[in-house]
């Protein structure tokens, strides 16, 4: 459903949530490595040199719950995860395919891959307008064609530009910041319709960017049961290299692999936007159980 708010509430929250993720990160990050030690608010705060009340002020109002329902939330998605019995959610949708109740269908994609031909050519012929604007994870660079997103990406504007253009290096690149701004809302804000996906990578890539949309939203997976379910159990190197590819953040939900110990490990966006990822989807899905 719609959210009941204008198009300038919209901006003004996604600019604040923005600049509160810039201020958070350190934090995020602090957290990141140390989740699994459930830290207290006083330790948290000491971390990133602010008094507890003003963390936990600042954390809230980003996060929408405290500092410690939110490091609960991961702890609680991780242990559903690791505790299931019989049938994990994987092998669910392993048996299912990548069809029926899998995030395929549901996360509104067309999953539009582009061709081997435009794949090799490195999006020769292509013309890819991108853009920047504001999102709860930091700026962002939402990079389109005619057939939907192609990129989603976070960070300083050069860096994130590069990032996404030695991709598709040959491609003729158009900035659109209104075209940008548009996807954000629609992604981020809850007004309009969400662009459909066009994964542009190589076929195993593409074979692992859709095995990640299996994975429920609050919930993980370890890369070995990613690669089992891209259909190469025995492939974690390539598996983990083509996690890493991946060019959508958070619509294709890379920050849900984790390694087999419940460590975060690597993200292409840094890890504290990792736990930020993953600590907002849990506290939505489970903050009622905590």
């Amino acid at each position: 459903m719609p959210l009941d708010i204008s198009p300038s509430d919209t901006l003004a929250r996604l600019d604040e949530q923005s600049r509160d993720y810039g201020r958070m990160e350190q934090a995020l990050s602090w957290l990141a490595d140390r989740w699994q030690d459930h830290p207290s608010l006083d330790e948290a705060a000491g971390a990133v040199g602010l008094s507890p009340h003003h963390f936990q002020r600042l954390f809230t109002r980003w996060a929408g719950v405290s500092p410690k329902t939110f490091v609960a939330a991961i702890a609680h998605a991780e242990a559903r995860r690791a505790l299931a019995n019989g049938e994990t959610v994987l092998d669910a949708a392993y048996d299912a395919g990548l069809s029926g109740p899998s995030r395929l269908h549901d996360l509104f994609i067309a999953h539009e891959a582009a061709t081997p031909g435009e794949a090799r050519r490195r999006g020769e012929g292509l013309t890819l307008t991108y853009g920047f604007a504001p999102t709860p994870f930091g700026q962002a660079i939402f990079v389109l064609t005619g057939r939907g997103l192609a990129g989603l990406a976070f960070g300083e504007e050069e860096a994130a530009f590069d990032d996404m253009h030695r991709r598709w290096p040959a491609a003729d690149w158009q900035r659109d910041d209104a075209s940008a701004l548009t996807a954000a809302r629609a992604i981020f804000g809850g007004e309009g319709e969400k662009p459909p996906l066009v994964l542009m990578g190589p076929p195993f890539h593409i074979q692992v960017w859709k095995a990640l949309l299996a994975i429920p939203e609050g919930q993980t997976a370890t890369y070995g049961e990613v690669a089992r379910l891209a259909g190469k159990p025995k492939a974690f190197q390539a598996t983990g290299a083509a996690i890493g590819a991946n060019p959508i953040s958070w619509l294709i939900p890379c920050h849900r692999a984790i390694a087999k110990d419940g460590r975060l490990t690597g993200y292409h966006w840094g890890l504290g936007r990792k736990a930020a990822m993953l600590g907002r989807e849990a506290a939505t899905a489970y903050g009622n159980e905590l």
